[in-house]
């Protein structure tokens, strides 16, 4: 019996996210208590993969009143077991906050990619280097950012 193995990113093109295909979540954290949590409408999401060396980008595009901002990444490397972590940024307001969103990849076939991610962002640094405020009653220490989508 002979195991073939699938490179986690697909070959090389431009993929998007059709309408309805994705999910983005923002969470607001006290410690270990969750204190709100709310669904982010994805404005757009596109993979570019190239064809030198399988370098991959990401972006993902945020569309809300508490949340307008685009991630973009500057580095995917591939982790094992179908994993990849992406660094990048998080622009919110023409300012650049550094992300580090660690993706499992879920599906994947020749045609699209399935991928589930998160990131924690430390909401005191985000406030101060961006300006992104929650309401005042939610005093929370940081933020947890899910993203899915389905890259076809």
């Amino acid at each position: 019996m002979t195991t073939v193995t699938l490179p986690t990113v697909p070959p090389p093109q431009r993929y998007t996210v059709a309408p309805g295909r994705s999910l983005a979540e923002l969470t607001a954290w006290y410690g270990p208590l969750p204190l709100r949590r709310r669904r982010v409408p994805l404005a757009g999401a596109a993979l570019e993969v190239s064809a030198d060396a399988g370098e991959s980008a990401f972006r993902f595009e945020f569309d809300d009143r508490e949340l307008r901002a685009v991630l973009t990444s500057e580095r995917v490397d591939d982790l094992p077991g179908d994993r990849l972590q992406v660094t990048g940024d998080l622009v919110l307001d023409d300012v650049a906050f550094p992300v580090l969103l660690r993706l499992r990849v879920v599906e994947r076939a020749e045609d699209r990619l399935l991928v589930l991610g998160t990131a924690k962002l430390p909401y005191r640094l985000l406030r101060r280097a961006t300006g992104f405020r929650l309401p005042w009653r939610l005093p929370a220490t940081r933020l947890r950012l899910l993203v899915a989508a389905e890259f076809a």
